[in-house]
């Protein structure tokens, strides 16, 4: 049975601060238990504020190692790159951002350098923070030639390149993104999103768990840690 802890927030303001408080609480153990601290962030629009305001928070950030949970196979510097938005907000406080795609011309290729790159850093993640679109996909795990594998890829696998089927029209670009096996081996694992329909769909994939058709209900399954979702109407 998937363990949930539901949030609710009646404002954005407030649902950002507690957002912020919640990640720099995990950083600030990580850090006094491990000395150092790996964040595995989701990128789009929502979590933005959260994280800036995490960023105004007086941590030890050069001992911090931030990776984005799956990226568009752009460069960093294009607007539609996860990693690029986190080094905007990251780097200057001194984090190190490590990017997890690049623009590949074959995404499987893309994918293999992803996980190699995270199989060089210290693991499990402290923190792996999912979004969900409407549709109900999450991280880059979307229906196409790829979704078996993102799922049910072998526990040492951390990350793989996936072609969405079909394109998402506002996105249209392969992605690279780690399997379900490497998000469920966070040590936490936090859910953000707003709105009653997302909401909605959210709660529908969690009752159905193994039996879902939406790629957050599946990945979701398997977890053994409890969920902490964040959730505001606004």
């Amino acid at each position: 049975m998937i363990k949930v802890k539901w949030w609710e927030y009646d404002s954005r303001d407030e649902w950002v601060g507690a957002i912020a408080g919640d990640i720099g609480l995990i950083i600030a153990k990580a850090l006094e238990a491990r000395k150092g601290c790996l964040l595995a962030l989701s990128g789009g629009k929502t979590p933005i504020a959260a994280y800036e305001k995490l960023a105004s928070q007086e941590l030890d950030w050069k001992k911090v190692t931030i990776i984005p949970v799956d990226d568009r196979l752009v460069k960093v510097d294009d607007p539609a790159s996860n990693a690029g938005m986190l080094a905007k907000i990251f780097l200057s406080k001194g984090a190190r951002v490590v990017p997890l795609g690049a623009d590949y011309e074959d995404y499987q290729q893309a994918g293999a350098a992803a996980d190699a790159r995270l199989q060089d850093l210290p693991w499990p993640p402290d923190l792996v923070l999912l979004g969900m679109g409407k549709d109900g996909h999450t991280a880059s795990i979307f229906p196409g030639p790829d979704f078996d594998t993102a799922l049910d890829a072998p526990k040492k696998r951390r990350a793989i390149g996936v072609m969405p089927d079909p394109l998402p029209a506002d996105q249209p670009y392969p992605r690279v993104t780690m399997t379900r096996g490497a998000i469920l081996s966070a040590r936490a694992l936090m859910i953000v999103l707003t709105g009653a329909k997302k909401r909605e769909v959210l709660e529908g994939a969690i009752k159905d768990g193994q039996q879902s058709r939406l790629p957050i209900g599946r990945v979701l399954a398997e977890a053994e840690q409890a969920i902490v979702i964040h959730w505001c109407n606004e």
